[in-house]
């Protein structure tokens, strides 16, 4: 059990580096390509800081552990919006970009209703997962032809703070490089924290959907985590609740989809009647407040993360 501690230590490190690495490399080559950081948080960062996600999810449906790859994703999109949001807009309160609201949010509540919808006979079966995957196509060709459109407005509110001397001194391959590095750092600290938490789990006799729901989810939002609070730290806000709107939207789709796309995923009655619920009432809930004075206050988010701890509560006992 030393050694798996040892392992959730060097694997935090390891998500606060590449945390940093990710934010600062995706936000200077949207600034120097004209790109939104809205656009980049529901996208290159939303897809990176989910790959932990996917392989975790590709291990357990390949061993057989599809109580674990179902949790992790409900689990995931669960503590994307009760932790990320909620510790992020206590550190300061989050502005939310209206077309987040007009847009993005909603595609996220349809994406889980989807899901919802789909798991009702009991089963994620491939035929689902292709569907899930054809949608997660679909929202990245919206995003980019978004981006396209309004290249040039976009271009002006981005980077109207920056000059033109500003903007060509960003070296794009050195932030490339920074962006893969922090991915590539993010992966492994998420892998190191995420196998020494289920081990230490495994040994004090948790059961597997436990594990899933609540560690296992927990730990490969930790990349999110990072990544959202060092944005809101720096005051990049959009970025911060970009990348948890876009990860909830891609663990559905991306993740979800390819492995149930693999292998059929058993739904569970629990899941069901209990934590698939709760994971579209949260997503049903960041709307009205991400819509009343566009922005989430701080006692708003506190109101989230209060509403995760009850959910843990709840789930263990």
């Amino acid at each position: 059990m030393l050694l798996d501690i040892v392992y959730i230590i060097i694997g935090i490190i390891g998500l606060v580096w590449g945390g940093n690495w990710l934010v600062t490399g995706s936000a200077r080559l949207a600034e120097s390509f004209g790109i939104p950081r809205l656009i980049v948080g529901l996208t290159i960062v939303a897809l990176g800081t989910s790959s932990p996600e996917l392989l975790v999810n590709l291990s357990s449906v390949l061993n057989g552990s599809t109580d674990l790859a179902l949790g992790n994703v409900v689990g995931s999109n669960i503590s994307n919006i009760g932790i990320i949001l909620g510790i992020s807009g206590i550190i300061a309160p989050i502005v939310v970009h209206a077309t987040l609201i007009r847009r993005e949010i909603p595609i996220m509540i349809v994406v889980a209703v989807g899901m919802y919808l789909l798991a009702l006979d009991g089963q994620l079966n491939q035929f689902d997962g292709i569907l899930l995957l054809l949608g997660f196509v679909a929202f990245n060709g919206l995003m980019i032809w978004v981006t396209l459109q309004n290249r040039p407005l976009a271009h002006v509110d981005d980077v109207a703070e920056f000059s033109t001397q500003e903007i060509r001194s960003i070296k794009r391959p050195i932030e490339l490089a920074r962006l893969v590095a922090g991915l590539v750092i993010l992966i492994v600290g998420a892998n190191l924290t995420v196998q020494g938490a289920i081990n230490i789990a495994t040994a004090l006799g948790v059961s597997e959907l436990i594990i899933g729901i609540t560690i296992v989810a927990v730990g490969t939002s930790l990349p999110e985590l990072m990544a959202s609070l060092i944005a809101a730290i720096r005051k990049e806000s959009e970025l911060a609740i970009g990348n948890v709107v876009g990860s909830n939207i891609f663990n559905i789709l991306l993740i979800l989809g390819t492995t149930s796309a693999i292998q059929p995923i058993n739904i569970p009655p629990s899941a069901l009647q209990f934590d698939i619920l709760v994971m579209l009432a949260f997503s049903l809930l960041l709307f009205p407040l991400a819509w009343m004075g566009n922005k989430l206050d701080r006692w708003e988010c506190g109101v989230l993360l209060a509403g995760y701890v009850v959910f843990v509560l709840v789930t263990i006992l």
